[in-house]
């Protein structure tokens, strides 16, 4: 197809809303523009394709035979657009709102809240792919992500849902009770844990060359493991606080040092409309993690 010897498109839909109203007045309301707009339109259209659409000689314009061949064309061409249309609408409302987030935030915030909004939005399905990388958001894929940072992705729309701080914690039955200086370095000599490729604390870590190159080594495994291990002592763990608030109460586990950066959970979007879906999920989860303050 040529598409630069196609008239334009507001000039092909003002003649197929004439056709199909009877009337220029109708074919304005239709489209929401005055009826001198469609005129103005139709009569681009006849100097463009260089044929009377219009036969203008009665009281009233009426479709000529070139017209009613080119509105027969039109109607059936708009009518499979429509169509097709209606059909990615349908799809795109029965589709699951596809989401991705951090393991840890997952198992230890997430699922555990699910049945709320299940209960509350039956209709709406959901995929939830707990990865470790950064997943790109996109029309018709992933639509809005729950990642650990300060908030900057550029190009995208953040919110702040969980304040959490980067914490390092260990069992009293590893590091015993010895007070440390509230510098990480000063526990290299232990066994380290981190949780499996997220962002976390490898970011964490990228400040602190001295813990990552520690001499014990660093053993990496996805969240739960990380916090089960954490509390048998089997390493020094680095984590969000917020998961490990429970274990520090109980004194499970020992906070041995705090960071200071003020970073959090947030909920990440790509600018524009929202499908109602995601509308709905996003505000069940500042609902509840309001709740939660």
């Amino acid at each position: 197809m040529d598409w630069r010897e196609m008239p334009p498109l507001a000039a092909l839909r003002a003649f197929a809303a004439l056709a199909e109203t009877g009337s220029m007045s109708a074919a304005g309301r239709a489209l929401n523009v005055s009826h001198a707009a469609i005129s103005q339109q139709v009569r681009a259209l006849e100097d463009r394709l260089e044929v009377s659409l219009l036969d203008r000689s009665g009281a009233r314009p009426v479709l000529s035979a070139q017209g009613r061949a080119l509105a027969q064309s039109l109607r059936e061409g708009f009518g499979t657009i429509a169509e097709g249309l209606a059909a990615l609408s349908a799809q795109g409302a029965n589709r699951p709102l596809q989401i991705s987030t951090t393991p840890s935030f997952a198992s230890a915030w997430l699922l555990p809240r699910l049945p709320d909004f299940r209960a509350a939005h039956p209709e709406v399905g959901l995929s939830i792919d707990p990865g470790a990388t950064l997943s790109t958001l996109a029309p018709g894929g992933i639509e809005m992500a729950l990642r650990y940072g300060s908030g900057h992705w550029p190009g995208l729309e953040a919110r702040l849902l969980v304040r959490s701080p980067i914490v390092v914690v260990a069992a009293p039955d590893l590091v015993g009770d010895v007070p440390y200086d509230c510098c990480p370095a000063d526990l290299s000599g232990f066994p380290w844990l981190q949780e499996l490729g997220t962002n976390e604390a490898s970011e964490w870590l990228a400040e602190h060359a001295s813990v990552r190159d520690a001499p014990a080594g660093m053993v990496s495994m996805p969240g739960n493991l990380m916090l089960e291990a954490a509390r048998r002592g089997q390493g020094v763990a680095i984590t969000a606080r917020v998961w490990v608030e429970e274990d520090l109460e109980a004194g499970r586990l020992r906070l041995l040092f705090e960071d200071s950066a003020q970073k959090g959970y947030y909920v990440v979007t790509r600018p524009g409309v929202q499908r109602p879906q995601l509308r709905a999920f996003i505000s069940w989860l500042f609902k509840t993690a309001q709740g939660l303050r």
